[in-house]
């Protein structure tokens, strides 16, 4: 499923900058990734919640194929930075699409606000970065937690979303149905805890990678490496808010609703479900069948459509980068 040189990109994609590199992976970040290189310039756009200055940091990238006149935005999911798309970006802009790769707010390069998160501030975040670049309509392909933000922005901003491609969505039906509320202190108790072995194992077994563990080793080691920056408590904080937004703003009554042609691309062994360690056993099993609520949930759409990758699990774009580039480009050169 993998090329070799897709996987090159990614570790491209996924290496620290080169003092970093030579100072060892022992070396603290600042919770905005200082000292983490992106494979393309990130850019800034200033704002505000809560009172508070932030800053949402984005990639804006050309088209370095023909150019068709078309944007597509590119949605990460809750435990990686936007770098992760680089093999998707360069498919994309080949493909004659200029690709805009945002860091939502409390991820990546963005700021770590603290108080509550929503999809619906989320969404007005990111059009008013749609705004500020002057795009008045454009695709949207969204991994995981980004699907939820992704159908979120599909039923708020119809008019802007022209096609939406959901790789791997959580939020395919609604956690509170199974998983009891949990406090933040609980979170942040469980999450300031988490070592690294702990966390390596959590992505390659929660997430039912095909890939080699060496692949996610970056992001593994770019959490470890917060973990000596100053303001780590607040990264904790904030990465607790989108634990709480997942829970508690389901999506999944929505998506059925959503007019924009929309392609679910599913990984075949992916049984993610956020939450379940805390359901109770006799229901923590019937949790996180995602292909299945994939394929009935498009069937309930006005343009719906789902694929299924067989032997991958969660990452589907790294796990099998040349299909999935192939399946996203042909449905929105379609739409």
């Amino acid at each position: 499923m993998r090329s070799i040189s897709a996987l090159a990109l990614l570790a491209l994609a996924l290496t620290a900058s080169p003092a970093s590199a030579q100072e060892g992976t022992d070396v603290p970040l600042g919770i905005a990734l200082e000292g983490f290189a992106y494979p393309h310039p990130v850019k800034y756009l200033p704002l505000s919640r809560d009172h508070e200055a932030q800053r949402l940091a984005y990639m804006d990238v050309a088209p370095t194929g023909n150019a068709n006149g078309r944007t597509v935005f590119l949605l990460h999911g809750r435990n990686f930075p936007s770098s992760y798309w680089e093999p998707v970006i360069r498919a994309l802009a080949e493909g004659g699409y200029r690709v805009v790769v945002p860091d939502q707010l409390g991820f990546g390069k963005s700021s770590k606000p603290v108080k509550p998160f929503t999809f619906d501030r989320m969404a007005a975040e990111t059009v008013a970065l749609a705004d500020s670049l002057g795009l008045q309509r454009f695709d949207v392909v969204a991994h995981s937690m980004g699907g939820m933000l992704g159908v979120r922005m599909a039923r708020n901003y119809p008019q802007r979303v022209n096609a939406l491609v959901l790789e791997a969505p959580i939020g395919l039906e609604d956690y509170r149905f199974t998983v009891p509320p949990v406090s933040d202190d609980l979170l942040l108790t469980r999450e300031g805890e988490l070592t690294a072995d702990a966390y390596r194992k959590q992505l390659m077994t929660s997430y039912s990678l095909s890939l080699p563990a060496s692949a996610i080793e970056p992001f593994v080691q770019i959490r470890e490496r917060v973990k000596g920056s100053g303001e780590y408590p607040r990264w904790l904080r904030s990465f607790v808010q989108s634990y709480q937004a997942i829970w508690g703003q389901p999506v999944v009554h929505e998506i059925p609703l959503v007019k924009a042609p929309t392609l679910f691309v599913m990984g075949a062994n992916d049984r993610n479900a956020p939450g379940k360690p805390f359901a109770p056993p006799e229901l923590r099993a019937g949790m996180g069948d995602n292909t299945a609520h994939a394929r009935a949930l498009a069937a309930r759409m006005p343009n719906g459509r789902a694929e299924v990758i067989a032997n991958v699990g969660h990452l589907v774009h790294m796990e099998a980068t040349d299909m999935f580039n192939g399946l996203v480009l042909d449905f929105l050169d379609r739409n």
